[in-house]
């Protein structure tokens, strides 16, 4: 069965994920990870998209981007993915692919997901055991929405704005919105569909996906997306 192409439509929140070939590190020291992100911030720059939160494990990175171009979000991934490995690999002094394949990555339902992919992001440290707060890890956009330091490079989504009527008052939101964490069900919608490739949203905002592109946006035109408790 052929691949198909991935969903990707200018103006929509997409959430991305791409992981070290078997699972393999991806970072070695603090260098590698502030080498990350720099490039993440200037080709995010030169391709228009927007970046609303990251985070880097220790094998692999998630991010919610929105790009402005129809082109934008595989441009941008692709001079991260490839300046990366020649910079890690010259570091390394080792040869071949760092990476597991092509990168993953969906569209969501902004006023259904995207806080709940922020936290969901924000998080994954914390599931991972490597800390046991959030703001303890220092490579994730958390940081930043807290109030903890400036990443010059994110562009926060309008509904973080509605957060509240002042910084400190939207940064005490969304540390309390992370706090309160998403339900099992919620992170596995929101996993399997980046994984998958497959939009994450109610009916009706998949239908009309499905009428703004020849690609398939669903597994099945017929039944109902994973439904879970919308995050307040």
């Amino acid at each position: 069965m052929a691949r198909l192409p991935r969903l990707t439509l200018p103006g929509f929140p997409h959430h991305v994920i791409l992981r070290g070939n078997n699972r393999q590190a991806i970072f070695q020291a603090t260098p590698d990870y502030q080498r990350l992100i720099r490039l993440l911030a200037e080709n995010a720059s030169k391709f228009a998209v927007e970046v609303h939160a990251y985070v880097l494990m220790s094998n692999h990175f998630h991010l919610l981007l929105t790009p402005q171009t129809a082109d934008g979000l595989p441009q941008l991934m692709q001079a991260v993915g490839r300046s990366y490995v020649r910079y890690f690999n010259g570091i390394q002094k080792r040869t071949g692919t760092l990476w597991e394949g092509r990168y993953k990555s969906t569209l969501i339902q902004t006023d259904r997901y995207l806080l709940a992919c922020m936290a969901y992001i924000d998080l994954n440290p914390v599931r991972a055991g490597l800390v046991a707060q959030p703001g303890d890890y220092p490579w994730s956009s958390f940081g930043h929405y807290t109030g903890q330091r400036t990443d010059k490079f994110i562009t926060p989504h309008p509904l973080v704005w509605e957060l509240g009527n002042t910084p400190f008052a939207r940064e005490a939101a969304y540390a309390e919105l992370v706090q309160s964490g998403i339900g099992a069900g919620q992170q596995q919608a929101l996993t399997d569909s980046a994984l998958r490739g497959w939009a994450l949203g109610e009916p009706d905002f998949v239908a009309d996906l499905q009428k703004r592109t020849e690609r398939r946006v669903s597994r099945s035109t017929a039944g109902r997306p994973v439904t879970v408790k919308r995050t307040p």
